[in-house]
C-alpha cells in the first residue's frame, strides 16, 4: 500500500521535539517553587538569629513550618535531579557512564530528600 502522508507528516510526533517538554516545565515549576520556599526560609531564618534551641524546635514543630519544610526539601532535590539529569544527559556520551550516572543521582536525591524530610518529621512529632 503507498503511504501518502508528506515526509512531514511521517515524522510529527517523533524524536525529542515532545520527549522533554514535561521535563522543561518540571524544571520551571520547581523553579519557580523554590524561589517562593527559599525567601520564605531565608526570612524566617533571620527572624529567629539568635534564637536558642527549643526556640527553633518549637518553629519546626509549628504544622504549617512542617509542611513548608518538607515541601523545600523535595522541591530542591527534585530540581536538583532534574538539573543533573539534564547536565549528564547533554555531557555524558559513554551510555555505560550515562545510566550508571543518572541511576546514582536519582538515588541520592531521592535519599537525602527523603532523609532530610525525616529529620523534619521526626523534631515536628518529638521524636
Amino acid at each position: 500500500m503507498k503511504d501518502f502522508r508528506t515526509p512531514l507528516k511521517k515524522v510529527e510526533g517523533l524524536g525529542s521535539a515532545h520527549a522533554g517538554s514535561g521535563h522543561w516545565w518540571h524544571q520551571r515549576l520547581t523553579a519557580i517553587v523554590n524561589l517562593l520556599l527559599i525567601v520564605w526560609f531565608a526570612v524566617s531564618v533571620v527572624t529567629l538569629a539568635g534564637a536558642d534551641y527549643r526556640t527553633l524546635v518549637w518553629w519546626v514543630k509549628d504544622p504549617v513550618v512542617t509542611v513548608l519544610l518538607t515541601l523545600l526539601i523535595a522541591s530542591v532535590f527534585y530540581h536538583l535531579k532534574l538539573g543533573l539529569q539534564v547536565v549528564i544527559e547533554d555531557y555524558v556520551h559513554d551510555e555505560a557512564w550515562k545510566m550508571t550516572s543518572l541511576l546514582l543521582v536519582s538515588f541520592l536525591s531521592a535519599f537525602f530528600a527523603l532523609l532530610g524530610i525525616v529529620m523534619v518529621l521526626k523534631i515536628s512529632f518529638g521524636g
